[in-house]
């Protein structure tokens, strides 16, 4: 049987004609600040209205009235798996190959370690810079403790192609790089590298919810997510894994949690995986986070990625058009093809950080990335060209006036 994503409407495939996303009805299901212009959702998504009564009827109802009975009687030891496919809806992969819970920097080392062994006698991790520092420090520690000669490789992004020999055994790369917003090719990588005998671990952390990801069309093996950026879940929001599944009866979980376990209240003392995608649960689900994230979903029932994905373009060519022509002294960072650019777009400033704090002081909240990167998100569920048009118009008053001359936008803040 082959999978079909549940986005394709029917005029997809007969011709008809389909109704277009209603990006004002998702506008609606948001709770924004009354003055501000939001374009860091890609750090992190604003709160979706359903959330907080979510939250409030969980705590209420199922841990408030039936304590450690919600587990059985609430569904929650069920819900890593069930927002895991809905989640899997988001990123184009089959139903049974997602499972949520824990944070990133855990799915990260499971997917790499379970990925090296499917590959035994190779011993390079390849990566590029552009990837998120915290995935090369993951893939660095996971090498120093197994030892034995494994090592991470990293080359620049547009070298990774190139550099896939017979050396590699896991291509570790973050499809959309977090200061530029550069794409990889997953589906030519993906080809390349099973070519040569190397699986692949993707982080998806700035595309599942941003563009449309195609994990199934495109042969990948491993993908890995946050769901607190593009995906509205709130600070600290659950994490996802994905294994393709032609891998998951062999991909042994290096992190072997009691949840992973076939059994988890036989409480053996030998492991033995769970079946499919469930051996890739670790600890006790963070069963608030998860019913956070179920609700913020709620926003995507109904929204075609491919017309996100078209909104999202039109609003970074208006911005960048507009930005360049009012502030001639910021240099675009980020790709200046759209098809090869995620949903932000980068520009560089020596005073970025300055320049970014006046405008966050003026209601346009974006955020800085060093060592000289302004970053912008763009996520049509709730950012339209009015948005865009105001705060370009912002942007250049603060370069213009010089606002972002004051000391106090100069002393920088634990977090940028």
């Amino acid at each position: 049987m082959v999978w079909q994503s549940p986005f394709l409407s029917p005029g997809h495939h007969t011709g008809e004609r389909r109704v277009a996303t209603d990006f004002s009805a998702t506008r609606a299901m948001f709770d924004l600040p009354e003055g501000v212009i939001y374009l860091d959702g890609n750090s992190l998504g604003p709160l979706p209205k359903a959330v907080p009564e979510r939250l409030a009827k969980v705590v209420r109802e199922e841990w408030g009235q039936m304590l450690i009975r919600g587990w059985n009687e609430a569904g929650w030891m069920e819900m890593p798996r069930r927002i895991g496919d809905r989640v899997a809806r988001l990123i184009g992969a089959e139903p049974g190959s997602v499972v949520m819970g824990d944070t990133l920097s855990i799915k990260v080392w499971q997917a790499l370690s379970s990925a090296l062994e499917l590959v035994p006698g190779r011993r390079v991790i390849l990566s590029d810079t552009g990837n998120f520092p915290s995935d090369l420090y993951i893939a660095d520690g996971l090498t120093r403790s197994l030892g034995k000669g494994y090592e991470v490789k990293t080359v620049a992004p547009e070298e990774v192609a190139a550099a896939i020999d017979e050396s590699v055994a896991v291509v570790m790369v973050t499809e959309t790089d977090y200061r530029s917003g550069r794409r990889h090719d997953m589906a030519a990588l993906a080809q390349l590298a099973h070519a040569r005998g190397a699986l692949l671990v993707w982080d998806l952390a700035h595309s599942a919810g941003a563009f449309p990801v195609h994990l199934a069309r495109d042969g990948a093996d491993f993908a890995v997510g946050c769901s607190y950026k593009y995906l509205n879940s709130g600070p600290g929001g659950p994490a996802f894994i994905y294994v393709a599944p032609r891998h998951q009866a062999k991909a042994r979980p290096g992190l072997s949690g009691w949840m992973g376990h076939e059994k988890p209240f036989a409480f053996d003392l030998d492991y033995r995986p769970g079946q499919g995608i469930e051996r890739m649960r670790v600890g006790t689900p963070p069963i608030l986070a998860l019913a956070a994230l179920d609700a913020a979903l709620d926003v995507w029932e109904g929204v075609d990625p491919e017309d996100l994905r078209k909104a999202s373009l039109a609003l970074q060519e208006q911005f960048i058009r507009d930005t360049e022509a009012a502030c001639p002294e910021l240099e675009l960072a980020s790709p200046r093809d759209p098809g090869i650019r995620g949903s932000q777009v980068s520009f560089r400033h020596p005073e970025g950080y300055a320049i970014m704090q006046a405008l966050i002081a003026q209601g346009v909240i974006g955020d800085f990335r060093a060592p000289d990167i302004l970053r912008f998100g763009f996520t049509p569920l709730y950012i339209d060209e009015s948005d865009i048009r105001r705060a370009t118009a912002i942007l250049a008053r603060v370069m213009a006036e010089r606002l972002w001359d004051n000391p106090a936008y100069k002393t920088r803040a634990a977090v940028t």
